[in-house]
């Protein structure tokens, strides 16, 4: 399950970049509304990336399944995907898809926690 923490770890730097990127090259280009949705789309991005690679250290002790690291993947790439797209001009109806990815993430905190519980014993 070293896979998970490669994954978490890759999208963990490529979260920072976006949010530099967000924070310098977009900051100007952006209105309120656009920059919000990125700056979402960023801490989203960071919070699951990490949480891939707890994750992956959970997975590597037993204590969890891969259907949790596959939504929680799903659902950053639909959930901030959407996010960044939107900021960067794609119509707003991608805003559609956005609550697709965080329904992802959702079910993935909680098939995490059901499967550490489920090992616990």
């Amino acid at each position: 399950m070293r896979t998970w923490i490669s994954i978490g770890a890759a999208l963990g730097a490529l979260a920072v970049i976006l949010g530099a990127f967000g924070a310098h090259a977009l900051k100007e280009r952006l209105d309120a509304e656009q920059l919000a949705w990125w700056n979402t789309g960023v801490q989203y991005h960071m919070s699951h990336a990490i949480a891939l690679v707890l994750f992956g250290i959970a997975s590597e002790r037993g204590r969890s399944g891969g259907l949790a690291g596959a939504l929680f993947l799903l659902g950053l790439t639909l959930f901030s995907g959407t996010l960044y797209a939107m900021a960067l001009g794609a119509p707003r109806w991608f805003g559609a898809i956005t609550p697709v990815g965080g329904a992802a993430l959702i079910l993935a905190w909680i098939l995490f926690a059901l499967s550490a519980r489920r090992h616990s014993r």
